[in-house]
């Protein structure tokens, strides 16, 4: 896998997670992916249908299932990750999928919403577009990546330059409306609308 952000291949455990170290990794994420701030910003309303991109192994996902959503689904590239979030104990549609090939029909969702996963896109562009399709008009997307205000002594290496950031700000404002950049307490997020 070799990331837009980079250019060049990664093995990191973090990707696809597989084996015993995918499995730590996914305990990883666990316990450090803190989602309290991002189901906040989300406002998830009664009845909306969304979407989490790179799930992993659920934590969001769990969140979620306490919302007044109406129909909560996902796409993970790991099975790995899928056994895991399975284990979250909701009725959660998780399949396996990638943020440039959802499988998912057009329109179809409400909120899309990712969290540590753009990074590691294999195209951003390609990425956005399948949000973009995936998002009804007028339904919202929130990308976030490791940052914020104060991120951890774990993650802030994981941050993005400026000028990949801005690459992400620039890429979504050619496909959505009303695109704003937040700092939570550890993430930088992306929030913005379909026309």
């Amino acid at each position: 896998m070799t990331p837009w952000t980079s250019g060049r291949a990664t093995r990191s455990p973090f990707v696809i997670p597989s084996g015993p170290r995918g499995w730590l990794a996914g305990r990883l994420m666990l316990w450090m992916n803190k989602q309290d701030e991002v189901v906040d910003l989300l406002d998830v309303q009664a009845g909306e249908h969304i979407l989490e991109v790179g799930y992993g192994p659920g934590g969001l996902i769990r969140c979620l299932a306490r919302s007044p959503a109406g129909r909560i689904c996902g796409v993970d590239p790991s099975p790995a990750m899928r056994a895991l979030a399975l284990k979250q104990g909701t009725d959660a549609d998780l399949r396996l999928g990638t943020a440039e090939a959802t499988g998912f029909g057009d329109a179809e969702f409400d909120c899309v919403v990712t969290v540590n996963t753009v990074g590691l896109w294999p195209s951003l562009e390609r990425g956005l577009d399948e949000l973009h399709r995936v998002t009804c008009p007028g339904g919202r997307v929130v990308i976030a990546w490791h940052g914020g205000r104060r991120p951890s002594k774990f993650t802030r290496h994981l941050m993005l330059p400026d000028d990949r950031l801005e690459c992400i700000e620039h890429a979504m404002c050619g496909r959505f409306a009303d695109v704003t950049r937040r700092e939570l307490s550890e993430l930088t997020v992306f929030v913005a609308r379909r026309r």
